[in-house]
């Protein structure tokens, strides 16, 4: 290692130690191992161009380990990302662009929010997905516009989660040869030496994956670390595992391989301790850095500079051969046409027959996928239940990059994860589908797909006790709650195919937020009164007789029929209630107060909400002196109809109930 590199790395472990020390909160131990690995991919192997953190063909980093954020800002830092001193003295404070783990949206450079372990790993391999793809679509002889690597750095705990498998599993069997894994292989976990938990052969396993495996004996050794990279990348049928062997919290006498290191402050004596250790210039002095180090770093980022010119010179070539691609090309960079969805017949045409919105969605997904070419996705082993197949459409596979089906395969938490790496990279627009019961082993994911205000489609099916004969395991009851509590997830469960249209205009057209299509496996009668109202989230489906109506009956999805035939029969009774529909409690939510008066006047107090799942997240709805027909306990294994009798989700039920409290 030259004088100048070794300084240079010294200076991405002495100013993260010190940016932690500062916020007397971080994780110093990764920043100090894995130093070197990093500097030596960024500087000499990465192409990327920190005056524009947006351009298209850069290679993706994602720090998967999350909790090194420090090392991550500190080489934004140096290579002229945008990121200040002041913004590295700020690090982990309110409003700042160093938070404590990487957020997608708040920093320059960094690609994708993480911190969850393994959850980077997964997103890498939607990234590399995404690059095989386009670069399928896109690339021609001599134009080679989509060509770049996918880097992920992670640690023991990213290989200890078990999304890591599903992940590194996928993309072995895709044969993603452009995604490159630095492990970094240090052997600590917060409660001590691996060894207490995780002895197994990483390599082997990886290997196992379909993955090229290296090992780098000494971490410290940039030269063994840039030929292990230049390996990775000549291998063009696999992708590639490279095992770095670090020291955590290296340089610091006391805490140098332990545990300790991990996850504290270093403490400002042992701070000193690691400069004197380095041969660090300034002992006393803090965020010290030489210029010898900022001039070292310049030098890189006009070779990066030169890069994304030239790839620019290739794109302009590009175009004027292939025309007709730019214009494809356009269409995968770019927002549907919302006003023109919006009046397209045929996107909202339905039949009159009864059907199941599942069903509904699967046609409204062929519709789709001519009107948005780069509409991708798939299921986790479910796509004929979940009629997520978009026909006469090829699969993505190793055979086949430019297929546009997915098979995950049963990986729901790499399957999300995927498909939120595939948004990040940019040019695709993922859905994936699942069983709704299933959203529990996703939902990490849709967690940081919300987070991020990433607009990623999510399909889940069999969504209620309709599900029947499976039984209670695959009857979800309390997942509508769930995933109504996380912000910025739209969660539409339509009541027929009108409403369904409804959910995936939402779906299609939404920049900023994530949306949950819930939908059913049992047929559905097409409301009358059902409209596009439904964008707003909750409607008039079924208006009373009179102006001074008793009550209002709310529902969702399967249970909006059921409170119609109740209306019925009440009026028979002399009982006047309007049922609304609430396809989406989150879009109705955002209406204006005049609006959600006009559906919900405040005057009418007698109100039920029939859903077949538990009735929490109702009462701001019905009111303190309004009830609920819902789920009070798991379901049972039965045919559906005789579970909507059991249970109580029956018109005679229903209008039981309005009746009573109308009573009162």
């Amino acid at each position: 290692m030259e004088n100048i590199d070794l300084t240079c790395v010294n200076a991405i472990r002495v100013l993260s130690a010190e940016a932690i020390q500062k916020a007397k909160s971080g994780h110093p131990g990764l920043p100090l191992g894995a130093a070197p690995m990093a500097y030596e991919l960024w500087a000499r192997h990465m192409k990327h161009n920190p005056k524009n953190p947006k351009w298209f063909d850069r290679d993706r980093f994602v720090l998967s380990a999350g909790h090194g954020s420090a090392m991550l800002y500190s080489l934004l830092h140096f290579f002229g990302y945008g990121l200040t001193m002041d913004d590295i003295k700020d690090f982990r404070q309110i409003g700042s662009l160093t938070p404590g783990h990487p957020e997608y949206g708040t920093t320059p450079g960094v690609e994708a929010t993480t911190g969850p372990l393994g959850s980077g790993i997964g997103m890498a391999v939607g990234m590399a997905m995404a690059e095989a793809h386009l670069a399928a679509v896109f690339n021609k002889p001599n134009f080679k516009i989509v060509d770049h690597y996918t880097y992920v750095l992670a640690g023991d705990g990213c290989l200890m989660e078990g999304v890591s498998s599903e992940a590194l599993s996928l993309a072995g069997t895709f044969g993603l040869s452009k995604l490159i894994v630095l492990y970094d292989s240090n052997k600590i976990s917060i409660e001590g030496d691996t060894d207490l938990t995780f002895t197994e052969d990483v390599e082997a396993r990886v290997k196992a994956f379909g993955f090229q495996t290296i090992t780098v004996e000494d971490g410290n050794d940039l030269e063994a670390i840039g030929k292990a990279i230049e390996a990775a990348k000549s291998d063009t049928t696999r992708p590639s595992f490279i095992t770095v062997k670090t020291e955590i919290g290296y340089g610091c006498p006391a805490k140098q391989g332990k545990a300790s290191s991990h996850g504290e402050p270093l403490g400002e004596d042992n701070v000193k301790e690691l400069k004197k250790t380095l041969g660090w210039h300034s002992i006393d002095t803090t965020f010290d850095i030489p210029q010898e180090v900022y001039d070292h770093y310049a030098g890189f980022t006009r070779q990066y500079e030169a890069a994304e010119a030239a790839w620019d010179k290739l794109f302009i070539d590009y175009v004027k051969k292939y025309p007709e691609a730019k214009e494809l090309w356009d269409k995968y960079n770019s927002n549907v046409d919302d006003k023109s969805l919006l009046n397209d017949n045929n996107f909202w045409a339905v039949s009159d027959k009864a059907e199941a919105t599942r069903a509904s969605s699967g046609n409204i997904l062929n519709n789709l996928k001519d009107i948005v070419p780069n509409l991708m996705g798939g299921s986790a082993d479910l796509g004929p239940s979940n009629k997520s197949i978009m026909k006469d459409v090829a699969y993505f596979s190793k055979d086949d990059y430019a297929g546009r089906n997915i098979h995950y395969g049963v990986r729901e938490f790499a399957m999300a994860a995927a498909a939120n790496g595939m948004y990040l990279h940019g040019g695709i627009r993922p859905y994936v589908a699942t069983f709704f019961v299933f959203s529990d082993y996703l939902k990490p994911m849709l967690r940081l797909s919300a987070l991020m205000r990433l607009p990623l489609i999510y399909i889940f099916s069999h969504d209620s006790i309709g599900v029947g004969e499976d039984g209670p395991t695959h009857q979800p009851i309390e997942h509508l709650a769930m995933l109504r509590s996380l912000p910025r997830l739209n969660v539409f469960r339509p009541a027929d195919a009108t409403e369904t249209a409804a959910g995936w205009y939402t779906a299609i057209t939404s920049k900023s937020e994530p949306t949950a299509l819930v939908l059913t496996r049992q047929n559905l009668p097409q409301v009358k009164g059902s409209s596009k109202e439904a964008l707003k989230g909750a409607y008039v489906i079924s208006e009373a007789k009179n102006p001074d109506f008793d009550g209002i009956i709310i529902a969702t999805g399967s249970e909006v029929s059921i409170a119609i035939e109740a209306q019925e029969e009440l009026a028979k009774d002399g009982v006047d209630v309007r049922v609304v529909s609430m396809p989406c409690m989150d879009i109705f939510d955002k209406q204006s107060e005049e609006y959600k008066e006009q559906v919900l006047p405040k005057k009418v107090t007698a109100r039920i909400a029939v859903e077949a799942g538990t009735n929490f997240g109702w009462g701001r709805y019905v009111g303190v002196s309004g009830v609920t027909v819902t789920m009070q306990d798991f379901g049972s294994s039965a045919p559906a109809s005789v579970l909507f009798k059991k249970y109580g989700f029956t018109k005679e039920n229903v209008a039981k109930a309005m009746k009573d409290l109308v009573q009162k």
